[in-house]
């Protein structure tokens, strides 16, 4: 299994109309995308960021699914120009010792193939995570941090 997790912060300028739109967004993907089993969005509590969302995927094959899903790339264009803050990672109970590097590779190849996605990512004021863009587009080696 992989949690997918996003935790993230608005920008003061983010409407309550646009927040509302941007997690009602999060939602529709737990919803709409066959490969996620169970997800949660709401409230980040104990920590920086003031809303969070975990998508549970079985395997990586579900998860390039979740990453190609029309409802993330909606998500995407709506949320990332209201956020301040964002950390993306995953956690996974696979004893498969290649697993961080072929999420990476997935990240790498999505944003190979989606220039503007790219853009909007390396946009955010501020990003950490395991597979945000380099300007080569190549998965950088550990967590990145704008």
């Amino acid at each position: 299994m992989i949690y997918h997790h996003n935790r993230f912060t608005f920008k003061q300028t983010a409407t309550a109309q646009q927040r509302e739109e941007a997690l009602a967004s999060l939602r529709n993907q737990g919803e709409s995308i066959d490969a996620v089993s169970r997800y949660v969005v709401g409230k980040d509590i104990g920590g920086e960021f003031e809303y969070g969302a975990v998508f549970v995927i079985e395997d990586l094959d579900g998860y390039w699914e979740y990453l190609m899903a029309p409802s993330h790339a909606h998500t995407d264009r709506i949320g990332l120009p209201l956020l301040e803050s964002f950390v993306s990672y995953d956690t996974t109970d696979s004893d498969d010792p290649g697993i961080a590097q072929k999420i990476a590779d997935l990240h790498a190849r999505r944003y190979a193939g989606n220039p503007a996605l790219t853009k909007l990512v390396a946009d955010l004021p501020s990003y950490t995570g395991s597979s945000a863009p380099t300007p080569t587009n190549q998965p950088a080696a550990g967590p990145v941090t704008r």
